[in-house]
């Protein structure tokens, strides 16, 4: 079973701060990073690291190949990334004292995906596998409509919301992972609140308080653990990646929920984003260090 992730590959730039600047305020950071990034790639990492087999589909400028080389030691099959003569998208991300984060992003290269060389990628899958999606890259609509062609699981993060593309998307969603701010938008969007869109997984994420699950397995929810967050951003896209692999390989959704929320934790409890994603057997170690405590 594999995961096809159409999905962005972004360069971030990462601003240490003591506080977020007020408008019209300037502040020096404290520190400066430039990392791997994007929705998409800390999704496939995330995928990879929970032990799936992920094959990435996107774009980047051909000046940055040490992202595809980044992303291929993380084990991610970047085969289908192509090149592209725009920039690669780039986020500037600020982080405070307390971990919590502003972010800007420019998509760029993640637009200029050529869809009718990224649908090809598809031709290789069965129907066991998934496919997956954001909403920072071109083609949602064509790479939905060419997977449930072959008959392929959808997974979808919402993110960052648009209602137009949401909503298209739905009906064709098999999990959908969102976050309470998207939850509410889709609840605007749509005029119903989102357990009743029926979709066969749900799964609504609420930060430093847990996540819980809707759908055909039940309903569920999973406090978070705690831990001291150095830097919260990817905490989503780790969640994401772990929890659908569990999907993928039909783990009990509660087993699945506390993995996720588990990588999730020691994700936030280091620097960085992509860097920070914990592999599965740290995971479980984790998971077993705080059974063994109660």
């Amino acid at each position: 079973m594999a995961v096809f992730n159409l999905g962005s590959i972004n360069i971030d730039l990462v601003y240490k701060l003591s506080h977020f600047p007020a408008p019209g305020e300037t502040i020096a950071s404290l520190s400066f990073m430039r990392a791997l990034g994007g929705k998409g790639a800390n999704q496939s990492i995330a995928l990879a690291a929970a032990g799936m087999q992920v094959f990435h589909i996107g774009a980047i400028h051909s000046g940055d190949s040490w992202l595809i080389a980044h992303m291929q030691k993380r084990k991610v099959n970047m085969t289908h990334v192509q090149t592209s003569s725009e920039p690669t998208g780039h986020a500037i991300v600020m982080v405070n004292d307390e971990g919590e984060n502003q972010i800007v992003l420019c998509p760029s290269a993640n637009r200029s995906i050529n869809l009718a060389t990224a649908l090809t990628t598809l031709d290789s899958a069965t129907p066991e596998d998934w496919v997956l999606l954001q909403n920072e890259t071109n083609g949602a609509h064509e790479f939905v409509s060419a997977a449930k062609a072959r008959k392929l699981k959808i997974a979808y993060s919402a993110a960052p919301f648009e209602a137009e593309i949401a909503l298209a998307l739905l009906p064709d969603c098999d999990l959908l992972v969102v976050n309470e701010g998207e939850a509410a938008a889709l609840m605007a969007a749509t005029g119903q609140e989102v357990e009743a869109l029926g979709l066969e997984h749900l799964v609504i994420t609420h930060g430093g308080k847990g996540a819980e699950y809707i759908g055909k397995a039940g309903r569920f929810y999973q406090a978070a653990f705690d831990v001291s967050a150095v830097d919260t951003t990817g905490a989503g896209d780790c969640f994401f990646g772990y929890f659908l692999a569990g999907v993928v390989n039909e783990t009990p959704i509660e087993k699945a929920l506390i993995e996720a929320s588990a990588a999730a934790a020691l994700q936030v409890s280091k620097p960085g984003v992509a860097d920070a994603i914990p592999l599965r057997q740290e995971v479980l170690a984790f998971i077993k260090n705080k059974n063994d405590c109660f």
